[in-house]
């Protein structure tokens, strides 16, 4: 199983970023997908999620309005588009299968992306 993060960056405070995760190694049609995020000196938080038909979705409430996750099964991919970014989004951003929000836990994690909001 490999989930291959990409797209993060220095962004400044108010802008945009789409983060995106390929997944390889299982059925991602069929596995739930979220993202999570680890900030320094902090634990690592549920961000979003999306069902394995993109039909449903879930948001800390810290991103509701801002962020959106989609997927797209064809290509094995999920994003996380980030609006109206803040400095407090400022972390290392991990895509995940079949996450569990209540425990911050998921079968399999990407290695991570950086993400930083300053001016």
């Amino acid at each position: 199983v490999q989930l291959v993060e990409s797209g993060g960056g220095l962004v400044q405070p108010g802008g945009s970023l789409m983060l995106s995760c390929v997944a390889s190694g299982f059925t991602f049609r069929r596995v739930t997908m979220g993202w999570f995020r680890q900030a320094p000196g902090k634990e690592r938080e549920f961000v979003a999620a999306i069902t394995w038909s993109g039909v449903t979705t879930y948001f800390t409430d810290s991103v509701k309005g801002r962020f959106t996750i989609s997927r797209d099964n064809a290509k094995n991919t999920a994003y996380l588009q980030m609006n109206s970014l803040k400095p407090e989004d400022t972390a290392v951003y991990y895509c995940a299968a079949a996450p569990r929000a209540t425990t911050n836990e998921a079968d399999y994690w990407g290695q991570g992306t950086q993400v930083t909001v300053s001016s």
